[in-house]
């Protein structure tokens, strides 16, 4: 059995005639068929069974857009706010995650308070947008929580850090604890919040964990770290050290094969899913708990299955690396999971 997986940044999801964030941003009723006449193209080409969605406004157009696909599933946790004054400009968006396969439960991730305080965070804090978490029983009965998440975007671009994969936990901390001590970068820090209140919730959940998220940095960022590793949070045994992941980044557990490759070439390069000042970053990602890790077969027991692809739909970036309002100015990211 095969599942897949998919995290779709939609865009300004916002159903004519409500605009997003100020009065003149909308869409016509022609650019609005346009609009989702193209994700239902994309999603068909993506042949997905659980979509985690962000930037959703019109939550309900999104679920009867979903169902027309076969998506029997769907949930939201939370409703994008409107303008106080005028009702039809929203304010704020949210995640939704859909479904060919029963949600049984759904449920809000909770703010872990003790990470806030050690943050040092400044004032009442809340999620960007509240994560979603839903345990999902597929076919062959084996149940799954499945979490959607959108963090805290930079929009100034305030201290963008930017480190490799020789860069240690160490280093990204030494190299950012004079800005987020000063609050130089507020952005970084309310990320770091929440992908802390998110790694304790995975330390919680007892079933297999696929985490679809627009994580607003970079790939080896500190925000992975707080997300993912147990050595950002606490002590770890020193043989445990840089195996000390809750989950991983499905990208690295798929074996990737280079085709008639360049003599130099060394490794594949990592497909950008979205692009800045003409610059493409990884942004979006799939995580999956060690049961899909089947490059640690030998010492985890509990292996149900293996990440058999990881695709990057991004024919639309490639016209327009800034994305089109008509499309979406994210790639698409579509993990495979082949269960045992």
């Amino acid at each position: 059995m095969t599942i897949r997986f998919a995290s779709f940044n939609l865009f300004q999801f916002v159903k004519t005639p409500y605009s997003w964030y100020i009065k003149k941003d909308k869409f016509s009723i022609e650019d609005w068929e346009k609009k989702t006449s193209w994700i239902k193209e994309q999603i068909k080409q993506m042949k997905c069974d659980i979509i985690g969605f962000q930037e959703v406004f019109s939550a309900d157009a999104l679920k009867e857009l979903t169902k027309e696909l076969g998506f029997e599933y769907f949930v939201s946790v939370d409703l994008a706010k409107t303008h106080k004054i005028n009702k039809n400009v929203y304010i704020s968006t949210t995640v939704a995650l859909a479904s060919k396969y029963p949600i049984l439960e759904t449920q809000k991730v909770q703010v872990h308070g003790k990470s806030i305080i050690n943050h040092d965070f400044k004032g009442h804090f809340k999620f960007s947008r509240i994560p979603i978490k839903a345990l999902i029983e597929l076919p062959n009965k084996q149940k799954i929580t499945v979490y959607v998440n959108h963090f805290k975007s930079n929009r100034l671009n305030e201290f963008e850090y930017i480190f490799n994969k020789n860069n240690t936990l160490e280093q990204k901390k030494e190299q950012t604890k004079e800005a987020l001590k000063k609050d130089y970068s507020k952005a970084l820090k309310q990320r770091l919040c929440e992908t802390s209140s998110l790694y304790y919730d995975f330390k919680k959940t007892t079933t297999p964990i696929i985490c679809m998220c627009d994580l607003n940095d970079k790939e080896f960022s500190l925000s992975i770290d707080a997300l993912t590793n147990r050595e950002y949070h606490e002590k770890v045994r020193e043989n445990k050290k840089g195996k000390a992941y809750l989950l991983y980044d499905a990208y690295y557990l798929f074996d990737k094969k280079i085709y008639n490759p360049h003599p130099l070439q060394k490794e594949i390069r990592r497909t950008a899913t979205s692009y800045y000042q003409g610059y493409g970053n990884v942004l979006d990602y799939i995580f999956v708990s060690n049961e899909f890790n089947i490059k640690d077969k030998n010492k985890n027991k509990n292996t149900l299955g293996k990440i058999s692809s990881y695709e990057v739909f991004d024919k639309h970036l490639q016209d327009n690396p800034h994305g089109s309002l008509l499309q979406s100015d994210h790639a698409q990211v579509v993990c495979e999971i082949e269960f045992d």
